[in-house]
């Protein structure tokens, strides 16, 4: 299957993820609910520390006697943010599986299957936060040099982790497996990711200029706070749609890859996507 034939079945891919979430529109709150708790769960730890210094932000000094203090705040950045988004993305996936399947799905059942699984989860965003914190200390500390090794690596990292969130949520398996398993999946099957990949960020790309154009006119001539407003309400909107749209998809694959049916899409397409190359 050539390059162009790929980004194709990925466009199509892409579509059948936006009629499943079309079809169930209860999975877009998980995205919603990942990215208000970070904002809280940040917000929780970075004011007490502003109000301690006065909210004056040259009182902080932070990793002024010690270098270590900055990675330390990285690591549990990294921490916060991957067990977050992990957390419902894998609540996210479990009510993908269970709507393809013909079951109940809710918010309730999928947010119960993730705390179900919550010790893994922890588990998989300590590793993760330890690889992002060595990533971003190899990237500021080793010159130019670092910097190109580090970004390489990120990728490989972000390639490699694609398939994770599944993987550590229906098979008994620690992180560094996990990690491993999820690799195995994504080298059988990066051709379909890349094209649906590349489809999804076409789809977001067109809708912010789509949103930004009319929105910044908006702004300039008519009044700045609604475009603003307008605006920033408008791009959470894609971005919302456009992660559950991504998170169907990583569920699509592995329940391909796993021999389980998906009523929903194109079972041909399935068919001949999947197939050995």
């Amino acid at each position: 299957m050539d390059f162009f034939a790929r980004l194709s079945n990925g466009w199509k891919i892409a579509m059948s993820s936006f009629e499943v979430l079309k079809k169930n529109r209860q999975l877009l709150i998980f995205p919603v609910l990942s990215g208000v708790s970070m904002v809280l769960i940040m917000a929780a730890i970075i004011v007490p520390i502003l109000a301690a210094a006065g909210w004056d932000l040259d009182n902080l000094n932070i990793g002024s006697k010690n270098d270590a203090v900055p990675y330390l705040f990285t690591f549990l950045f990294y921490l916060v943010n991957y067990f977050v988004v992990v957390f419902f993305n894998m609540a996210l996936i479990h009510c993908t599986k269970l709507f393809l399947q013909g079951e109940e799905v809710s918010v309730m059942i999928g947010l119960k299957f993730s705390f179900s699984r919550i010790g893994v989860i922890f588990s998989w965003a300590l590793f993760a936060a330890t690889v992002g914190t060595v990533l971003r200390a190899i990237q500021e500390n080793s010159g130019w040099l670092g910097k190109i090794v580090g970004g390489l690596l990120g990728f490989v990292w972000g390639v490699t982790t694609f398939f994770v969130v599944p993987v550590i949520a229906y098979e008994q398996l620690g992180p560094i497996d996990a990690f491993k398993r999820s690799g195995q999946m994504m080298k059988a099957k990066w051709g379909e990711s890349l094209g649906a990949t590349f489809s999804l960020g076409l789809i977001q790309l067109v809708a912010l200029i789509l949103i930004i154009i009319p929105c910044a006119l908006l702004a300039t001539y008519v009044n700045p706070v609604l475009g603003i407003a307008l605006g920033v309400l408008l791009v959470f909107i894609v971005m919302t749609i456009i992660s559950a749209a991504q998170t169907v998809f990583v569920s699509l694959v592995y329940q391909n890859i796993n021999g389980n049916i998906n009523d929903h899409f194109d079972q041909q397409l399935i068919d001949g996507l999947f197939q050995k190359k």
